[in-house]
Protein backbone atom coordinates (compact mmCIF):
# COMPACT_ATOMS: atom_id res chain seq x y z
CA UNK A 1 0.00 0.00 0.00
CA UNK A 2 1.56 3.37 -1.07
CA UNK A 3 1.83 5.51 2.13
CA UNK A 4 2.19 8.90 1.06
CA UNK A 5 3.93 12.04 2.60
CA UNK A 6 1.36 13.47 5.38
CA UNK A 7 -0.64 11.04 5.31
CA UNK A 8 -0.97 7.29 7.44
CA UNK A 9 -1.90 3.99 6.64
CA UNK A 10 -5.39 4.63 7.68
CA UNK A 11 -6.34 7.40 6.10
CA UNK A 12 -6.40 10.15 8.51
CA UNK A 13 -3.50 12.47 7.58
CA UNK A 14 -1.70 12.55 10.85
CA UNK A 15 1.67 11.91 9.04
CA UNK A 16 3.52 8.25 7.86
CA UNK A 17 2.55 5.35 9.38
CA UNK A 18 5.47 4.50 12.47
CA UNK A 19 8.54 2.79 11.33
CA UNK A 20 11.24 0.97 13.29
CA UNK A 21 15.09 1.84 13.45
CA UNK A 22 14.95 -0.60 10.52
CA UNK A 23 12.58 0.57 8.35
CA UNK A 24 10.06 -2.47 8.73
CA UNK A 25 6.86 -2.25 10.43
CA UNK A 26 7.65 -1.56 14.33
CA UNK A 27 7.13 -4.69 16.51
CA UNK A 28 4.27 -5.45 18.92
CA UNK A 29 4.45 -3.20 22.01
CA UNK A 30 7.28 -1.06 20.83
CA UNK A 31 7.01 2.50 21.07
CA UNK A 32 5.71 4.68 24.51
CA UNK A 33 2.68 2.54 24.57
CA UNK A 34 4.76 0.06 26.18
CA UNK A 35 6.06 1.91 28.76
CA UNK A 36 2.60 2.48 30.34
CA UNK A 37 1.65 0.42 33.52
CA UNK A 38 -0.49 -2.64 32.65
CA UNK A 39 -4.61 -2.08 32.33
CA UNK A 40 -5.75 -3.94 35.34
CA UNK A 41 -7.90 -2.97 38.08
CA UNK A 42 -5.01 -2.31 41.06
CA UNK A 43 -3.20 -0.05 38.67
CA UNK A 44 -6.71 1.99 38.37
CA UNK A 45 -7.06 2.14 42.08
CA UNK A 46 -3.78 2.82 43.31
CA UNK A 47 -1.55 4.67 40.66
CA UNK A 48 1.69 4.80 41.01
CA UNK A 49 1.87 3.02 44.69
CA UNK A 50 3.65 0.29 45.85
CA UNK A 51 4.23 -1.44 49.41
CA UNK A 52 7.20 -2.66 51.39
CA UNK A 53 9.61 -2.65 53.56
CA UNK A 54 12.88 0.47 54.43
CA UNK A 55 15.26 -2.31 54.55
CA UNK A 56 14.16 -3.75 50.77
CA UNK A 57 14.35 -0.03 49.15
CA UNK A 58 17.66 0.08 51.03
CA UNK A 59 18.90 -3.14 49.39
CA UNK A 60 17.52 -1.87 45.91
CA UNK A 61 19.30 1.68 46.06
CA UNK A 62 23.07 -0.73 47.29
CA UNK A 63 22.56 -3.11 44.56
CA UNK A 64 22.23 -0.84 41.71
CA UNK A 65 24.71 2.01 42.91
CA UNK A 66 27.71 -0.59 43.59
CA UNK A 67 31.48 1.03 43.52
CA UNK A 68 34.05 -0.72 43.17
CA UNK A 69 37.23 0.29 43.60
CA UNK A 70 40.06 0.06 40.43
CA UNK A 71 42.03 -2.62 42.30
CA UNK A 72 43.91 -4.74 39.83
CA UNK A 73 46.74 -7.11 40.55
CA UNK A 74 47.60 -9.28 37.46
CA UNK A 75 46.11 -10.37 33.98
CA UNK A 76 42.53 -10.84 35.56
CA UNK A 77 43.02 -6.82 35.66
CA UNK A 78 42.74 -6.63 31.86
CA UNK A 79 39.15 -8.77 31.72
CA UNK A 80 37.67 -6.18 34.50
CA UNK A 81 38.83 -3.21 32.40
CA UNK A 82 37.24 -4.94 29.62
CA UNK A 83 34.13 -5.54 31.32
CA UNK A 84 34.26 -1.52 32.18
CA UNK A 85 34.59 -0.58 28.37
CA UNK A 86 32.14 0.26 26.15
CA UNK A 87 31.11 -3.22 24.84
CA UNK A 88 30.29 -4.77 28.12
CA UNK A 89 29.04 -1.66 29.76
CA UNK A 90 29.51 -2.07 33.55
CA UNK A 91 27.76 1.55 34.14
CA UNK A 92 24.69 -0.12 33.04
CA UNK A 93 24.51 -1.90 36.33
CA UNK A 94 25.17 0.87 38.66
CA UNK A 95 29.34 -0.21 38.38
CA UNK A 96 31.14 3.32 38.97
CA UNK A 97 34.68 2.44 39.38
CA UNK A 98 36.38 4.60 42.12
CA UNK A 99 39.79 5.34 42.85
CA UNK A 100 40.10 5.72 46.41
CA UNK A 101 38.92 2.59 48.75
CA UNK A 102 36.72 5.47 51.41
CA UNK A 103 34.66 5.51 48.43
CA UNK A 104 34.45 2.42 47.49
CA UNK A 105 32.15 -0.49 48.38
CA UNK A 106 33.45 -3.15 46.39
CA UNK A 107 37.03 -5.06 46.35
CA UNK A 108 37.64 -7.10 42.86
CA UNK A 109 40.59 -8.89 43.63
CA UNK A 110 41.39 -9.54 39.71
CA UNK A 111 44.90 -11.30 39.87
CA UNK A 112 47.98 -13.28 42.36
CA UNK A 113 48.03 -11.95 45.94
CA UNK A 114 51.28 -12.66 47.19
CA UNK A 115 52.76 -12.68 51.06
CA UNK A 116 54.17 -9.36 50.80
CA UNK A 117 50.85 -7.93 49.28
CA UNK A 118 48.33 -9.25 51.44
CA UNK A 119 49.15 -6.89 54.67
CA UNK A 120 48.38 -3.74 52.12
CA UNK A 121 45.07 -5.51 50.54
CA UNK A 122 43.91 -6.10 54.19
CA UNK A 123 44.65 -2.04 54.75
CA UNK A 124 42.40 -1.52 51.26
CA UNK A 125 40.11 -3.63 53.13
CA UNK A 126 39.57 -1.84 56.35
CA UNK A 127 39.84 1.60 54.57
CA UNK A 128 36.64 0.57 53.05
CA UNK A 129 33.09 2.36 53.97
CA UNK A 130 30.18 0.12 55.19
CA UNK A 131 29.02 -2.16 54.18
CA UNK A 132 31.46 -3.61 51.82
CA UNK A 133 32.13 -6.70 49.52
CA UNK A 134 34.85 -8.56 48.07
CA UNK A 135 35.01 -10.31 44.69
CA UNK A 136 37.43 -12.90 43.94
CA UNK A 137 38.08 -12.67 40.51
CA UNK A 138 40.28 -15.57 38.61
CA UNK A 139 41.90 -18.56 39.55
CA UNK A 140 44.15 -16.99 41.36
CA UNK A 141 42.52 -14.84 43.74
CA UNK A 142 40.30 -17.63 44.56
CA UNK A 143 42.80 -20.47 45.25
CA UNK A 144 46.00 -19.58 44.10
CA UNK A 145 45.61 -20.79 40.79
CA UNK A 146 48.70 -21.94 38.68
CA UNK A 147 50.44 -20.70 41.30
CA UNK A 148 49.38 -22.10 44.40
CA UNK A 149 52.56 -23.78 45.33
CA UNK A 150 53.99 -21.07 45.09
CA UNK A 151 56.14 -20.40 48.52
CA UNK A 152 55.01 -16.41 48.38
CA UNK A 153 51.84 -16.86 46.73
CA UNK A 154 48.31 -17.03 49.54
CA UNK A 155 45.86 -19.91 48.42
CA UNK A 156 43.33 -17.68 47.83
CA UNK A 157 42.60 -14.02 48.85
CA UNK A 158 39.87 -15.55 51.58
CA UNK A 159 42.55 -15.96 53.57
CA UNK A 160 43.18 -12.24 54.47
CA UNK A 161 39.51 -10.51 53.83
CA UNK A 162 36.03 -12.48 53.70
CA UNK A 163 34.97 -13.14 50.54
CA UNK A 164 31.51 -12.78 49.19
CA UNK A 165 31.54 -13.65 45.51
CA UNK A 166 33.95 -16.34 43.30
CA UNK A 167 34.37 -16.14 39.74
CA UNK A 168 36.05 -18.81 37.98
CA UNK A 169 38.58 -19.15 35.43
CA UNK A 170 42.09 -17.95 34.03
CA UNK A 171 41.36 -15.42 32.61
CA UNK A 172 37.68 -14.97 33.20
CA UNK A 173 35.81 -13.84 30.67
CA UNK A 174 33.67 -10.31 31.01
CA UNK A 175 30.38 -12.25 31.05
CA UNK A 176 31.19 -14.14 33.83
CA UNK A 177 32.10 -11.24 35.95
CA UNK A 178 29.07 -9.53 35.03
CA UNK A 179 27.64 -13.12 35.83
CA UNK A 180 29.51 -12.46 39.26
CA UNK A 181 27.91 -8.63 39.69
CA UNK A 182 24.24 -10.13 39.04
CA UNK A 183 24.67 -12.61 42.23
CA UNK A 184 26.33 -10.06 43.93
CA UNK A 185 23.30 -7.85 43.78
CA UNK A 186 20.91 -10.50 44.25
CA UNK A 187 22.53 -10.80 48.16
CA UNK A 188 22.46 -7.51 48.63
CA UNK A 189 19.02 -7.45 48.02
CA UNK A 190 18.45 -10.05 50.45
CA UNK A 191 20.65 -8.56 53.13
CA UNK A 192 18.25 -7.94 57.02
CA UNK A 193 19.20 -5.94 59.69
CA UNK A 194 20.82 -7.55 62.26
CA UNK A 195 18.15 -7.21 65.18
CA UNK A 196 19.26 -8.21 68.64
CA UNK A 197 16.60 -7.89 71.56
CA UNK A 198 17.06 -8.54 75.33
CA UNK A 199 16.37 -12.19 74.95
CA UNK A 200 19.38 -12.24 72.19
CA UNK A 201 21.74 -9.50 74.96
CA UNK A 202 20.66 -12.38 78.12
CA UNK A 203 21.75 -15.02 75.70
CA UNK A 204 25.31 -13.54 74.97
CA UNK A 205 26.34 -12.87 78.45
CA UNK A 206 25.52 -16.19 79.70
Amino acid sequence: MDVRAGQSADGTGDGPAPQSWLGTAPVAGEGRVAEALPSIPLWQHLPGVFTGTAQALLNWARSNSIWYMTFGIACCAIEMMATGGPKYDFDRFGMIPRGSPRQSDLMIVAGTVTEKMAPRIRQLYEQMAEPRWVLALGGCASNGGPYHQGYNVVDGVDKVVPVDIYVPGCPPRPEALLHGIVLLQDKIRRLEFARSGPSDQAGAGA
